[in-house]
């Protein structure tokens, strides 16, 4: 079935010095070049060669600002298990169109079990998450039943991937 973000690249051959790279940008995406060479001991000309071939290939697939929900306005967090009235090519197609048109949703998973989709979903509060299930989720003609499980606080959240590869103790 097609999905709407671009295929994963194949896993690229990383050295250390890649993994690296990646570890520093993924906790500071405005690292200067010339910190990040200097950290990771190469000319600046060489890391900015290995950032864009990173890039260029689709492992780094952009950057952003990591915004506090609160200090938007989002305070309730949720996720949804979504049932589609049949799994079938046309409807799991049509709902993946749909789905990713909700500004509230974050995330949206294709997933195993009794469920077949797994979505993160902001919004203002719970009235707002009901009027967004209400006029939104359930507007949507393939969805038969939902399961809401509202984030009460979060103990972890990480945005940066573990780097090691296997068999590779982590320090």
């Amino acid at each position: 079935m097609p999905s709407r973000k671009p295929a994963a690249p194949a896993a690229a051959p990383l050295d250390a010095i890649d993994r690296q790279i990646l570890a520093h940008l993924q906790k500071e995406g405005r690292i200067t070049n010339a910190e990040l060479s200097r950290r990771v001991g190469l000319s600046t000309a060489s890391v900015l060669e290995r950032v864009r071939k990173l890039e260029r290939t689709g492992v780094v697939r952009g950057y952003a600002a990591l915004v506090s929900p609160a200090s938007v306005g989002l305070h309730c967090l949720a996720y949804v298990e979504v049932t589609l009235d049949r799994h079938v090519k046309a409807t799991v197609r049509r709902f993946m169109n749909e789905i990713t048109e909700l500004e509230e949703v974050l995330e949206c998973h294709h997933i195993t079990g009794e469920a077949d989709f797994l979505v993160k979903v902001t919004t203002r509060d719970i009235p707002a998450y009901e009027d967004f299930i209400l006029h939104k989720l359930t507007a949507l003609r393939d969805v038969r039943n939902l399961k809401t499980l509202i984030v009460l606080s979060t103990l972890k959240q990480e945005t940066a991937l573990p780097l090691t590869e296997a068999g590779e103790e982590r320090r």
